[in-house]
């Protein structure tokens, strides 16, 4: 089924209680707002394949500080799970590279499986942080993601500025921002994709003080 652009995000309830999302139904729901028809619900997932840097957004506006979780398959060997963070809950990708984005983004196994990256509006800009990745690797930090492999993420920002990136409880990267990402224009999360069939489930986003 095709789902149609959305409008903007304005008007979206400030979270101020813990979100939750397992996607046992047929249809994405009115929590969420899909930027092109490339997302679905496939067997109580939440799945997206080519969708071109073009998301999915949930709708509730973030505090400047919270906690993300979900989990998140690939289902190619090229890797590539991205989520978004403190965007402003409505842009996607105007050309083929989403240089002009609002968020931070998360990227595991992006690049062909050659990097996880943490990068603040630009991914491919000068100040992201990158590991590269090791073929064969056993240290959660530079092993590329493995086909089918279920990873459970946790994006977290509890001091206004330092947001943290980790999987399966290993801290991947860090992002100490002079100027961090928050407040009007940059409240929401979402997750994106490029290229390959990628799945997301159980979605925990907490509210955190400060």
């Amino acid at each position: 089924m095709k789902i149609p652009n959305p409008p903007g995000a304005a008007d979206a309830a400030l979270l101020s209680d813990e979100f939750s999302d397992d996607f046992e139904r047929s249809v994405l729901g009115s929590d969420w707002k899909a930027t092109s028809g490339a997302w679905r619900i496939d067997n109580g997932r939440l799945c997206g394949e080519r969708a071109r840097n073009h998301g999915v957004w949930l709708e509730r506006r973030l505090p400047k500080n919270a906690r993300i979780e979900f989990v998140a398959t690939s289902g190619s060997p090229s890797g590539e799970i991205k989520a978004e963070a403190w965007g402003d809950g409505a842009s996607a990708a105007k050309g083929t590279s989403y240089v002009d984005a609002t968020r931070y983004i998360v990227v595991l196994g992006g690049w062909k499986n050659s990097l996880h990256v943490l990068a603040r509006l630009n991914e491919h800009g000068s100040d992201r942080r990158e590991i590269r990745l090791v073929p064969g690797s056993e240290d959660p930090r530079t092993a590329p993601v493995s086909e089918g492999r279920s990873y459970r993420f946790e994006i977290e920002r509890t001091d206004g500025h330092t947001l943290r990136f980790s999987v399966d409880d290993t801290l991947i990267h860090t992002f100490d921002d002079s100027e961090p990402l928050a407040g009007p224009g940059h409240e929401y999360f979402g997750f994106n994709d490029w290229d390959v069939p990628v799945c997301f489930d159980d979605v925990v986003v907490t509210p955190l003080e400060g």
